[in-house]
């Protein structure tokens, strides 16, 4: 019966061991699934995206630029209103001082590169497959836009369409112009 005992006992002991060693070496070391969510006034989480075109993109290269960042879907009514001032807005604003993205929230990138051939956007279509860019950027919906200074730092969050041409949205990006 002692014997019984102590064996349960030794059993229970190493699953209780090796259950607070896993939580302990395994939690916070190695990569994380989703790093955490970008924060307002901090600095922005980087990426590593391929747009539609194939070509690579890693937001730390664009230090020095004022980056905006829109997250979006073809099948978004509210985003498809809001593509054509970001146009007017990307082909009006100094190309060494700005730049442009944005990346396609669960969707297929042959609708958007049809999208964007049919209205003629510029601007680069980042492709986002396993949504990990989304969630570091903790979007809840689309649109959604990022302003991150020329320092890197985050400093304006948008949730919703927005005339990206107008003289308030001119105005708000003008303050962090490099």
């Amino acid at each position: 019966m002692n014997r019984k005992i102590n064996h349960a006992f030794a059993v229970r002991s190493a699953l209780l061991l090796l259950l607070i060693s896993f939580f302990v070496v395994g939690c916070g070391q190695g990569e994380k699934k989703y790093p955490e969510k970008a924060t307002l006034n901090s600095l922005a989480p980087n990426f590593n995206l391929t747009d539609i075109q194939g070509q690579k993109w890693q937001l730390a290269d664009l230090r020095g630029k004022l980056v905006f960042i829109n997250f979006w879907a073809t099948w978004c009514p509210p985003c498809q209103e809001e593509l054509p001032s970001m146009e007017a807005l990307n082909r009006a604003m100094d190309k060494n001082r700005f730049q442009m993205l944005t990346i396609l929230s669960n969707d297929n990138p042959d609708l958007a590169r049809m999208l964007a051939g049919r209205i003629g956007l510029s601007f680069p279509i980042l492709i986002d497959p396993d949504s990990k860019g989304a969630a570091r950027y903790g979007i809840t919906g689309v649109p959604e836009t990022f302003i991150i200074d020329s320092q890197g730092i985050l400093r304006e969050k948008i949730i919703g369409p927005r005339n990206w041409n107008s003289p308030a949205a001119l105005q708000m990006l003008g303050k962090y112009l490099p």
